[in-house]
């Protein structure tokens, strides 16, 4: 498939990454202290979205602060200005935007990373602790099929979503990319007819980068494709039944900031909107409020709608 542009996002200015670890001990440099460090987040982002989600699964509400951005950065550049001076104190004279997300070293006041999957796995192994009630969500033997995962999001969804909805370009990238989704799609649909998440019986890291890309596919992507299109897509009834059941989960739902994803979209996008824009998959709003009822009524493993609830049989891992 060529290599056209993608027109839903800008061309950003790539600066210098921040990719510090957080290592066992005092000789890593950077160790895990409680509320040594501070995670950046807007929650428009993805990238954001899935940290922000991996830190409430793993309670760290008491160790590790969360400072909210606004969901449409305010700076020229992309950028958001409170973080400048956590740049400019980590890398002299930056060149490039400060951008989200941050995980920043209160005792230094410089950042450690920006770098998403180090900071996701960073918080598992390090600040996620041993207790029973926190989910696994790197475990053991299952690394190389989360990176997959991330991959398949990245490249095979999100990627081909966009230039499946590209205006300027000839029809058959269009139906090409269009084609390619849809495989990734049936796939997965396949998988979540047996088992109630990605991996097998427990939330893990793939099943938070599934959903943020479908909560993009849905609330991003859809915009410009037309309605033929999203029609196709919605007919995957497993995958959204997942979907929908995850954002009445709290760790999940209560993160989404709707009108914020649709301001950051709105205030970037470089494409045009197409017929697809009228035919929303799921409606988010109600779902999370029907999770967020069920919850005060069952507590937090009375998680799915059941309205929609769908009887899965017991499955060993992928």
């Amino acid at each position: 498939m060529p290599a056209a542009p993608l027109t839903t996002v800008p061309s950003l200015p790539s600066p210098p990454s921040f990719r510090g670890r957080i290592g066992c001990d005092a000789n890593s440099g950077y160790y895990a202290v409680s509320r040594r460090y501070r995670l950046h987040l807007s929650l428009s982002c993805p990238h954001c979205l899935r940290i922000a989600i991996t830190h409430s699964l793993l309670g760290l509400e008491d160790t590790l602060p969360i400072v909210l951005l606004p969901a449409v950065p305010d700076r020229p550049d992309g950028g958001h200005s409170a973080l400048r001076s956590l740049y400019e104190a980590s890398s002299h004279r930056h060149p490039g935007p400060a951008t989200a997300p941050v995980l920043s070293d209160d005792w230094t006041g410089r950042i450690v990373s920006t770098h998403t999957p180090d900071i996701l796995r960073d918080l598992a192994r390090h600040f996620g602790g041993d207790g029973s009630d926190r989910p696994a969500l790197y475990p053991h033997g299952a690394e190389e099929e989360i990176e997959a995962v991330e991959r398949l999001c990245e490249y095979r969804i999100n990627e081909a979503a966009q230039h499946a909805g590209q205006a300027d370009v000839d029809a058959t990238v269009c139906r090409t990319a269009l084609s390619s989704l849809l495989r990734v799609l049936g796939s997965l649909e396949c998988r979540l007819a047996t088992q109630d998440f990605l991996l097998g019986d427990e939330i893990t890291a793939a099943d938070v980068q599934l959903w943020v890309t479908l909560v993009q596919l849905d609330t991003v992507h859809r915009l410009h494709l037309d309605a033929a299109a999203v029609h196709r897509i919605a007919d995957h009834p497993h995958l959204w039944a997942y979907a929908r059941r995850l954002a009445a989960h709290p760790g999940f739902g209560s993160h989404l900031d709707l009108d914020g994803i649709a301001r950051r979209h709105h205030a970037h996008c470089q494409g045009l909107e197409a017929a697809g824009a009228a035919v929303q998959i799921l409606d988010w709003a109600v779902h999370i409020a029907d999770g967020s009822a069920q919850q005060s009524q069952e507590g937090l493993d009375g998680f799915m709608e059941p309205q929609h609830a769908l009887h899965l049989r017991p499955s060993s891992s992928a």
